[in-house]
């Protein structure tokens, strides 16, 4: 029977030495308490706790967590804006003072969620108030930062500090989306329009400076071609000029009329009209009266011209 009775107590002692053993999963921190009261911490392994005394009230996460967001804000000129996020977060270290006010803030893990999800939501409300409409698109890094630095100190007296705030979405009323929509469209028309007068600016531009210096090139060249030309004209007048003179110099060494040089170019005139011209009509007078005539006018011209000399 004594034998039976030891057995007994053998038995009762390991089942509460065995009730005494905890195990703590890594990533996670028991908080023990002695009768309600915190007592201390155990790590992640195999610990001990006296059996029936200590508790472990809460097993709080060291990990990182995350939640999704939802809701709405109002700007300054009145525009409803919709707001998709994803927040997270985490215990900000493990020391013991840390993982005591996470356990002991919050009654309960929904209370800490409800409090951070509302904490969040009225930080950007509150900024979300003092702009326009027009520039909530543009402000996502200044959502963030001023987000950040607004809740920063209540996650960490609550333990927790915020790591990440991603707005993975913006919209607004069906209204105000259409019409941001017509702005961006006719913004895009205007500038495609400037674009192309421009284009056309500089190609008529460019086609009036190629038209103007083709003419530049065109009006050199001929004033090129006529001043040779002139130069042709003149070194063609000098050479008859030089070949009359030697011919009437020879004629008056020969005691002959230098008129017959007169008559032979009004002759060789004649001839050039009838062999270049291009069907026009020369009335001449054939008479010897006619011919008389016109050998006076052609030597009065030259005593003209010797006079001017």
């Amino acid at each position: 029977m004594s034998f039976l009775a030891e057995y007994w107590w053998i038995l009762v002692a390991l089942l509460i030495l065995f009730t005494g053993l905890v195990t703590v999963n890594q990533g996670t921190i028991a908080v023990i308490t002695l009768f309600g009261k915190y007592r201390r911490v155990l790590r992640p392994g195999l610990n001990f706790k006296i059996p029936l005394v200590e508790q472990v009230f809460k097993t709080v996460s060291i990990q990182n967590r995350s939640v999704e967001l939802e809701f709405q804000a109002v700007t300054l000129d009145q525009a409803n804006v919709y707001f998709k996020s994803m927040l997270l977060y985490s215990v900000i270290n493990q020391e013991e003072e840390t993982i005591k006010n996470v356990a002991f803030k919050f009654i309960s893990e929904k209370d800490l969620m409800q409090a951070l999800i509302r904490t969040v939501e009225g930080s950007i409300r509150g900024f979300v108030a003092t702009k326009k409409q027009a520039e909530i698109l543009l402000l996502r890094r200044e959502i963030v930062e001023f987000v950040k630095e607004q809740i920063d100190q209540s996650l960490e007296s609550w333990g927790y500090h915020l790591q990440d705030l991603q707005i993975n979405d913006i919209t607004f009323d069906q209204l105000i989306m259409e019409s941001m929509s017509k702005v961006v469209a006719s913004n895009n028309l205007k500038a495609a329009a400037e674009n192309e007068g421009q284009a056309l600016l500089i190609t008529k531009t460019k086609a009036a400076e190629a038209e103007g210096n083709a003419i530049k090139i065109s009006a050199n060249a001929e004033k090129e071609a006529a001043r040779l030309r002139g130069q042709g004209v003149a070194l063609f007048r000098e050479e008859v000029a030089k070949g009359m003179s030697q011919a009437a110099e020879q004629m008056k060494q020969a005691n002959l009329d230098t008129n017959v040089i007169l008559f032979s170019m009004w002759t060789e005139a004649i001839k050039n009209f009838a062999e270049v011209g291009k069907g026009n009509i020369i009335f001449l007078d054939g008479s010897p009266e006619g011919m008389e005539n016109n050998m006076r006018q052609i030597m009065a011209m030259m005593k003209m011209k010797e006079a001017a000399r």
